[in-house]
């Protein structure tokens, strides 16, 4: 998703990006730079993780690629093109998916509390149009889903649960938009617009909003990016008072009350997703840190700034330990040797967590950052195109590792220095299976 740590950039978060060192583009996910403090069904876990020398892979292993629809980052090339240009666009993607001998895509359909679908609940998105709530005139994730099928690749459908606009004005959101009937469920913060978590009435409509789609279409998987509660801006406050004043129970925490009603989601997601279509898996990328070293020792061996459990209050580790989940994609966006959060040490903190639990690990590349040195603060490794394919190298000795999934299908389609033809060539010599 933004991940990027990443997996869900925005225009803003780019400019940020930009300044503090790098970033996930504008998708799901956010970079590992901009996040840093000072340098900045239930399977078994592992059993189809690729082993073995490059170029040996699994029979069966996640061969994913995140597609972003949020501020037209990766798909539509921009809003208000025609239904059958936008449909050609999407076909493209997967075309090339295929050529690249990966098999599921990530497909971002919920990306600001809106659809790529004919949802009763929300509004239309306006990346398809232009404009929120104005129909497109055909049905985006019905057809992706069909023609993903149609070439062997498995679709996942990709929800961002809280977040509204990358903007802080309701009157910009269509009338009939759920924040603008419902006023009290909205917080301005960041620059942005949240549903507030810790309303049970939020948690519920999200539930509702996504599994919408669920029940309509035979998706091979739902999955979250690392959005929970919003990463912390300097000086600002999630104003969320009245909601722990009137929900928080026995908690006498903030943060633990927070964690809680994320808890809640993540638990109450996977029993809906088996209530309205069995089999269907529930898959999330968390940023790449469960916790730096300094503030618990028994978090992985990181100085990275963000940390999904204290920032995002998001305990990503227990609902891998408890099988909450069916994968975990932690977006490690980092080089391997990176001061703070290298890569090969994320890895294996990762790989020790999904140890015999039941929930698969998925790795999440960073393809967007694979370019020229010091472009957008990237470091030199990030300029080597075989920087990538040293993760898959790396990670193909870990068998707990099933796979990866790369950030995303527009740096698929433009690989300026190559860095995923050389995955390919290294690892992707022969087809894989997507994991069932």
């Amino acid at each position: 998703m933004g991940p990027i740590s990443r997996r869900a950039f925005t225009l803003s978060a780019l400019s940020a990006l930009t300044t503090a060192g790098c970033g996930a583009a504008t998708g799901p996910h956010p970079a590992p730079e901009a996040r840093t403090a000072s340098p900045a069904g239930h399977g078994t876990a592992g059993a189809e993780g690729a082993t073995g020398a490059p170029g040996t892979r699994a029979a069966t292993e996640m061969r994913g690629v995140w597609m972003a629809t949020v501020e037209n980052r990766d798909w539509p090339s921009r809003p208000g093109l025609t239904a059958a240009a936008q449909e050609k666009e999407l076909i493209a993607h997967f075309d090339r998916a295929v050529r690249e001998r990966l098999n599921t895509v990530l497909l971002q359909v919920r990306p600001t509390a809106d659809a790529l679908w004919p949802s009763p609940y929300e509004p239309w998105s306006r990346y398809l149009t232009g404009t929120q709530g104005r129909d497109p005139g055909w049905d985006p994730l019905g057809t992706a889903v069909r023609e993903a099928h149609a070439r062997g690749l498995q679709l996942h459908a990709w929800f961002n649960p809280y977040r509204i606009a990358n903007h802080t004005d309701p009157g910009l959101l269509a009338a009939t938009h759920p924040a603008r009937v419902h006023p009290d469920w909205a917080v301005p913060y960041g620059g942005k617009l949240y549903y507030n978590p810790g309303l049970p009435d939020v948690r519920a409509f999200v539930q509702r909003a996504m599994l919408d789609a669920v029940a309509r279409y035979p998706v091979d998987a739902v999955h979250f990016d690392d959005y929970f509660y919003p990463y912390p801006e300097d000086g600002e406050t999630f104003a969320d008072d009245d909601a722990y004043e009137r929900h928080r129970g026995a908690f006498t925490s903030r943060a633990d009350w927070r964690r809680d009603n994320i808890d809640r989601l993540v638990k109450e997601m996977a029993a809906g997703i088996e209530r309205v279509r069995p089999g269907t898996r529930f898959g999330i990328s968390p940023f790449g840190v469960w916790r730096n070293a300094s503030t618990d020792p028994l978090g992985s061996d990181t100085d990275a700034g963000a940390q999904t459990y204290d920032d995002l209050y998001a305990d990503t580790r227990t609902w891998v330990r408890e099988n909450w989940i069916d994968y975990v994609a932690p977006q490690l966006y980092w080089e391997i040797g990176a001061d703070g959060a290298d890569y090969a040490t994320l890895l294996d903190w990762w790989a020790r967590v999904a140890e015999g639990t039941g929930t698969r690990l998925y790795i999440g590349e960073a393809l967007y950052r694979a370019g020229a040195a010091g472009a957008d603060g990237r470091p030199a490794a990030w300029q080597d195109p075989a920087e990538l394919s040293r993760h898959l190298t790396l990670a193909a000795r870990r068998p707990q590792v099933g796979g990866h999934i790369f950030f995303a299908a527009q740096d698929v389609a433009s690989d300026p220095i190559g860095a995923m033809r050389r995955v390919v060539a290294d690892h992707y010599a022969r087809p894989a299976s997507p994991p069932r």
